[in-house]
């Protein structure tokens, strides 16, 4: 277990003192530093591990070993076996639990199996139009439904086994110090079965945390970050903190908490959700809460897409930027491409590609003024172009390049990033993805001279609710856009 942190007065230190030491709170009546947790080196070696890598390859062996019996329908046993692996994914049955029940799970792992293997039969019964070669499916899927619960059973055991003996564990911090985030803690300490080695309480300091179970006390929400990073920490369970939603989003909306699953006690614990399978900590329920999806396999699924799309495109509307650039040329004379710096995806400066549509500005007036539609220096071409979105063409090729992506929150210049994100603390979470071409905060009806606030409210929104579906309904409603000459 965690011991309690070591409590020294606070003295000024160089810079090359040892970095784990942490000011935590300094006010006029303390002033104390605190040696956080350090994980052990268990927990750091079971980092990788996740609850998938038991449950899946079980759920597969009961899926496909109708083959064993018989190979006369083994396209659709692994077609099956493919379904169902795909249902359980998508109804949450591979994510890590912290009570670990098979009988909970029970019901979602044969519906969505009775649901994959009805769905094969059906398509079975079509394609051969025989009762007897659906019945011998049905008969060999008996097999599988007989071996589905055995085999999550035993993988479930060997993950309990596992968290009970300290073989595999994972740091966990709790957000809070109340009642119920003070009783989370000793339940971690007390229970090794569900997983989690506590390391330590993030709290306001207007919070007490004078007793041994409420330390130790490592850092505020605003540390939170760098916290995550110096215990190795994979799950933070947000409690009863006492502080505004917007300091607790800004947060656990940091690049650093990515990686970390999120777990947080409802408010109105007596008023369970109605839809999956709850999970709990001792009886204090908690759920998980879903992150930004822009990684891992579907950001890659994302990029593909983006290449693809950004590809075809440029073949298809070669001619139309072709004109542009003609026009751009006339109109505004040598320097038909309009480079400017914008910041992208975690404040990475970029150079965006635009066809000209304005006579030249010298290059602090293009860093720093904001250009509306009616600016008298747009001409009759350049109006044109802005409002049917021709001249964003050219950003197709930073799609390509990897600077952007087909939709997302759109890329600003850096001296409006750094104001806009003074005013609006919301504004700087945008950058958690990657830019877009288009996005949910220009197709709703958010462009030109409309306030930042919004705009950064419905680019949260996107990155919080992403989805390939999301992306399309956004390029749809762009088409429609310039289509009704809206761009600007």
């Amino acid at each position: 277990m965690p011991l309690d942190p070591v409590m020294v007065p606070a003295q000024r230190r160089s810079p090359e003192k040892s970095p784990t030491e942490r000011l935590i709170f300094e006010d006029n009546s303390r002033s104390t530093v605190v040696l956080p947790y350090v994980p052990s080196a268990r927990a750091s070696r079971t980092r990788p591990l996740r609850a998938w890598m038991l449950a899946l390859p079980a759920d597969l062996a009961a899926l496909l070993a109708p083959i064993t019996w018989s190979q006369q329908y083994w396209k659709g046993t692994i077609t099956v076996a493919l379904l169902t692996v795909f249902a359980f994914s998508i109804g949450g049955l591979y994510r890590a639990r912290r009570h670990l029940s098979v009988l909970d799970e029970l019901p979602q792992l044969y519906f969505r199996f009775l649901a994959a293997t009805a769905a094969v039969a059906i398509v079975a019964a079509a394609r051969h139009g025989s009762i007897n070669y659906v019945d011998g499916f049905l008969r060999l899927a008996a097999i599988s439904a007989a071996l589905i619960l055995p085999a999550r059973a035993l993988s479930r055991f060997a993950v309990l086994l596992a968290r009970r003996k300290r073989w595999v564990e994972h740091s966990a911090i709790i957000v809070g110090g109340g009642p119920i985030a003070v009783e989370l803690a000793r339940l971690l300490r007390r229970y090794p079965q569900y997983g989690l080695r506590f390391a330590g309480f993030v709290d306001v300091p207007q919070t007490a945390h004078d007793t041994r179970e409420t330390k130790p006390l490592i850092g505020e929400p605003e540390q939170l970050e760098e916290l995550v990073r110096c215990t190795e920490c994979d799950v933070v369970i947000i409690a009863d903190i006492d502080c505004p939603e917007s300091r607790l989003l800004r947060a656990v909306r940091a690049p650093g908490l990515a990686r970390t699953d999120l777990w947080m006690v409802p408010r109105l614990r007596e008023f369970p959700g109605s839809t999956g399978s709850p999970d709990h900590i001792g009886a204090i329920p908690v759920v998980p809460l879903r992150r930004p999806t822009l990684s891992g396999p579907k950001w890659a699924v994302k990029r593909t897409t983006d290449i693809v799309f950004a590809s075809i495109a440029l073949i298809l509307l070669s001619p139309i930027m072709l004109i542009a650039a003609i026009g751009a040329r006339i109109e505004c004379g040598p320097g038909v491409i309009f480079r400017q710096q914008r910041i992208g995806r975690y404040g990475k400066p970029f150079d965006v590609l635009k066809f000209r549509s304005m006579r030249p500005a010298d290059e602090a007036e293009s860093q720093t003024t904001w250009t509306i539609g009616h600016d008298p220096r747009v001409g009759p071409f350049g109006r044109l172009i802005r409002r049917t979105s021709v001249d964003e063409l050219p950003q197709l090729w930073n799609i390509l390049r990897g600077d952007m992506t087909v939709v997302g929150p759109r890329p600003e210049r850096p001296y409006f990033v750094d104001r806009f994100s003074v005013d609006f603390p919301e504004y700087a979470m945008r950058h958690r993805v990657p830019v877009g071409l288009t996005g949910l905060a220009q197709v709703s009806g958010l462009r030109g001279d409309t306030p930042i606030s919004d705009r950064a409210r419905f680019d949260n929104y996107y990155i919080e609710n992403w989805s390939l579906w999301l992306d399309v309904k956004v390029i749809l409603r762009t088409a429609g856009e310039v289509f009704r000459g809206r761009g600007r």
